[in-house]
């Protein structure tokens, strides 16, 4: 069972997606995010301290499906920063990134979740994906912030495609649309 879960930020989709695997104990936890700073440091230790001890983590952007073992239940948290981080790491700090450049992020970040999406289903196994609904907020100010949206609204709708469920989390509450 494949499962994308989306929703705005602090929408209470994180907490929605740990608990949808609150009975069980093999499950790995595929965390996207990367310690930059202080701030970033305590929000890993705070999700860290809140998920079961017994659940094992794999921290990583790239070659995701390097976190398929022997446990049958994987939550990925999350596909935004995951898409942030491969769209730094191949632009490289640029201002302006051409449609070709943005064509190249978007398909390695799809070809990422992808590959992990038909390995999980191949073993027959369980993956909750957790990411943004960035088209709520407001249209950012520069074009870095609207590629990166832009990026994001099309992933989103590619992982729905190849969901088998999909949660909409607002206000803390789960609304299933697919």
């Amino acid at each position: 069972m494949i499962i994308l879960v989306t929703g705005g930020a602090r929408s209470g989709k994180s907490t929605f997606a740990e608990n949808l695997y609150k009975d069980e104990k093999d499950v790995v936890y595929i965390a996207t995010s990367k310690i930059w700073d202080k701030e970033m440091e305590e929000r890993v230790k705070l999700h860290k301290k809140n998920r079961p001890s017994c659940w094992r983590t794999y921290e990583g952007n790239y070659s995701l499906v390097n976190a398929l073992g022997i446990e049958k239940n994987y939550l990925l948290d999350c596909i935004t920063v995951l898409t942030s981080n491969i769209m730094y790491d191949m632009t490289k700090g640029k201002k302006y990134i051409d449609y070709q450049l943005q064509n190249k992020v978007e398909n390695k970040i799809y070809e990422e979740i992808y590959s992990l999406i038909k390995a999980v289903e191949a073993k027959g196994y369980n993956l909750v994906l957790v990411t943004n609904e960035v088209g709520y907020s407001l249209v950012p100010d520069n074009h870095v912030g609207r590629v990166f949206r832009d990026i994001q609204g099309r992933i989103n709708q590619r992982i729905a495609t190849l969901s088998h469920e999909v949660y909409l989390v607002c206000c803390g509450i789960p609304v299933k649309i697919k």
